[in-house]
Order: C-alpha cells, then sequence, then structure tokens
C-alpha cells in the first residue's frame, strides 16, 4: 500500500480533467491527475468525427442558448475562461484552429490527437503526476472534508482537494461509466435523472420499418418537436438521415433531449416530429410549382414529374399520404389532394417512441444537481475541497463544441480554484 501527498487530485483524463490539470498546476499546485484507462483524452480523442471541435465562436449569449440543460449556470465560468480564452489557450500551445460553418473551431490539423498531445505535453511540463490504468474504488471523506483517494490497487493517494471529471454514461468505452455519481452521492450530493441527449431517435412509423427510407439523407430541412396539446417544443434547421430504427443527423441529435422530456411527461409512448422538406417556400408555392411541372408534362405519372422536385424514395411516401395514385397526370390531378400533398411536404410526419441507449448517445443529460455547486469555483456546497467539472454535472448542450466549451471552462475553473483552497484550506 502506497500513501502519497497531493496538493490537488484529479480524477478523469478527459477534456475537463485535462484542464483543471492545466489551471491547478499553473497556480502553483502539486497535481496528480488519475485515469482508470491506458491513455488520457479518449473521448476528446473522437470528438468531431475525429477532427476534435475544440470550442464555437459564437458571442457568449448565443453560446448559451447553444447549452440548453443548465447553460446559464456557466455564466460565471465562461466569463472567466470561456471560448475566445479558450482559443487563445490552444494558440499559445501552438496549435492553430481554423473556423468552420456554425462557429465550429477545429485545429488545422484536422487531427484530434494534435489537441490532445498538446494538452498531455503541456500537463507535463507543469510538472503534473499521471497515473494511467489506476481505477479509483472511492474518494475519501473526513469530518466533512476531502481527504484523498483510495485506487482499486489498495494504494492510498492523500490531498485535502480532490476533483472529480469523471465524465457522465455516454460512448462508456473511452471510460464514462458513471462512477463518479456514486463518489458524489457519498458525499451528500443528489443526482438529478440520467437520460440520454444528443442522440439518434428512434421510430415504428412503417417506412422505417420496411427500411425504404434506410440511408436518405436530407439536406437543409427543418424538423420540429410537437407537445401533447399540438405545441412547438422546438424546431432545428439543417441535416438529417433515416435509419434503418429511425432518423439521425445533426438536427435529430438536437431534438432528442426535447424528445425525451415529452414522452417522460405525458407517457404517451410516441412524440410527434415533423420534416419541413423547403422551410423556404410556403405551401401555396410548393402547390403550385409542383401543380406547373405537372402541367409543362400533362402525359407524366404524377411519381415522374416529381422526381425534379424530391426524392424518388419519398414520393411514393408523399402520394400515398395525400391518398394519391403514383400514375395520375395532370388532367386528372385532384386540387384538394394536391394540395394536402403541399402541406404533407411542408409537414412530414414522423412518430418517435423514443431514443438509443444512453451508452450510445453522444451527451449524458442530467448528473450532480447545480444547486449544490457553486457557478465560480465548481466546489461542492456539501463536501469542503471536493470540486466537479465536465460532463457529470447537470449540463448539457448540443453538438458543436458546445460541450466541451462547457468541460474545458468548469475545468478551468475547478482547477484553479482547487489550487486556491489547497493552499489555503479554510
Amino acid at each position: 500500500m502506497v500513501f502519497m501527498m497531493y496538493d490537488v487530485i484529479v480524477i478523469g483524463g478527459g477534456s475537463a480533467g485535462l484542464m483543471a490539470s492545466v489551471a491547478a498546476s499553473e497556480s502553483g499546485a502539486k497535481v496528480l491527475l488519475i485515469d482508470k484507462g491506458d491513455k488520457l483524452g479518449r473521448k476528446l480523442g473522437i470528438s468531431g468525427g475525429g477532427r476534435c471541435n475544440v470550442t464555437n465562436n459564437k458571442e457568449l449569449d448565443e453560446l448559451i442558448k447553444h447549452i440548453p440543460g443548465n447553460g446559464k449556470f456557466l455564466y460565471s465560468a465562461l466569463s472567466n475562461f470561456g471560448n475566445k480564452d479558450i482559443i487563445a489557450f490552444f494558440e499559445r500551445l501552438g496549435i492553430r484552429l481554423k473556423e468552420e460553418d456554425n462557429g465550429r473551431m477545429f485545429p488545422v490539423t484536422d487531427k484530434a490527437k494534435t489537441v490532445v498531445d498538446a494538452l498531455v505535453r503541456q500537463i507535463r511540463q507543469q510538472g503534473v503526476d499521471i497515473r494511467v490504468n489506476a481505477p479509483v474504488d472511492e474518494v475519501l471523506y473526513e469530518r466533512d472534508q476531502v481527504a484523498g483517494v483510495r485506487l482499486k490497487s489498495g494504494d492510498q493517494l492523500r490531498s485535502h482537494t480532490v476533483i472529480i471529471a469523471s465524465g457522465g454514461k455516454s460512448v462508456p468505452h473511452t471510460g464514462s461509466t458513471g462512477d463518479g455519481y456514486i463518489w458524489a452521492e457519498r458525499a451528500g450530493h443528489s443526482i438529478t435523472e440520467l437520460f440520454p441527449t444528443e442522440v439518434p431517435l428512434t421510430s415504428k412509423a412503417p417506412f422505417i420499418r420496411s427500411r425504404e427510407l434506410q440511408g436518405l439523407s436530407l439536406r437543409e430541412v427543418s424538423l420540429t418537436v410537437w407537445n401533447a396539446k399540438g405545441k412547438m417544443l422546438v424546431s432545428h434547421y439543417g441535416d438529417m438521415i433515416f435509419t434503418h430504427f429511425g432518423i439521425s443527423g445533426p438536427i435529430s441529435l438536437r431534438c432528442s433531449q426535447f424528445v425525451v422530456k415529452e414522452l417522460a411527461k405525458t407517457g404517451a409512448g410516441e412524440v410527434l416530429l415533423t420534416i419541413d422538406l423547403f422551410p423556404d417556400k410556403s405551401v401555396d408555392e410548393i402547390y403550385e410549382e409542383t401543380l406547373r411541372l405537372a402541367k409543362n408534362e400533362p402525359k407524366k405519372a404524377a411519381k415522374n414529374v416529381l422526381k425534379s422536385f424530391l426524392s424518388d424514395r419519398l414520393i411514393p411516401i408523399l402520394l400515398q399520404k395525400a391518398n394519391l395514385d403514383e400514375q395520375v397526370t395532370y388532367d386528372h390531378i385532384p386540387k384538394q389532394q394536391w394540395l394536402e400533398l403541399s402541406k404533407i411536404i411542408k409537414n412530414f410526419p414522423v412518430p418517435v417512441d423514443g431514443t438509443l441507449s444512453i451508452e450510445e448517445a453522444f451527451v449524458t443529460g442530467g448528473g450532480v444537481h447545480l444547486k449544490e455547486i457553486d457557478p465560480k469555483t465548481m466546489e461542492s456546497k456539501k463536501m469542503r475541497g471536493l470540486y466537479f467539472c465536465g460532463e457529470i454535472l447537470d449540463i448539457h448542450g448540443y453538438t458543436g463544441g458546445y460541450n466541451i466549451t462547457a468541460a474545458f471552462s468548469t475545468g478551468y475553473a475547478a482547477g484553479k480554484s482547487a489550487a486556491e483552497y489547497s493552499i489555503n484550506p479554510t
């Protein structure tokens, strides 16, 4: 059994834990970073499709809007170390960044490994001790104060400050298996209900079960979630894809948390989503444009006329929903049904019954209750010397650099505050 003393112990070598280690060590603390896996930054290394979307360049208020899961909690942390600071930080490390669509910031190398290697190199240069393949058994508490950690190997590592940056429950093969929630509860914290977010949606609609649309991508469409009373909950514009189990793609992922919450609220078993295939056109414009196409080729069947306007694979489903014969020609088109077709093109219904599992989600919703955390320091209000950062907190945003921004920002706040506390633990 080994006993060692540190100023700050950080559990978890992901985005938040790495940044916490940077902040704590540059503040003069003797820091130990522990990870149960064989290497650091595993989830960071696969983020952004392996390119690592390190942050988003939007202005603060707009950034917060893209973190619908308690983003306002982050105002203090982001004001001290926000997206502009993250950009400057990586550029100081020699990592040049580039801005892509919607403010997403990537390394010019397009390789996540560039970012991970730079962070690991920096904490080594700052004297951080690193232990990998070192799963933590428990965080030690004595007299309402953090005392250190005990590893599963039996080693005890002593410290008056511990930062839990162990992640949520999504993408468990990177090490995020929910260990930190147990340590938080033992310190007196409550954990809000965990749920998958930024996750593909499932549906039992006939066209999904038949797989006739599987693999079909839709670009620049709008996807809307409706509540049981027919009120719009949220609408997102962008790209999506039909799968063998439902729908996925950026806008489907963004709608997922609203689906989860509405299903839980109503217990109805299904939530209605609608796709607007032409967000920039009105029903009347679609009606007139498609009818004109039919008029220009009066002997052509409707299913063939519409091929210049819609995806081939969607046409039979749309015509069926509008009660239109695929073979109908211009002279025999029933105008009321053609108007109905135009309405369906603007509001193509997709009943959704759930999501893939939390393990298959990109982000975990729920976590350590924020009323029990100081928003400026990330310190526990339940246990002196205990800090939290990253996905273990009840904070979640859309994909696009927002979750990593939250992780870096809360990690920096926790690391800096823990270092200050370790020097003067009063």
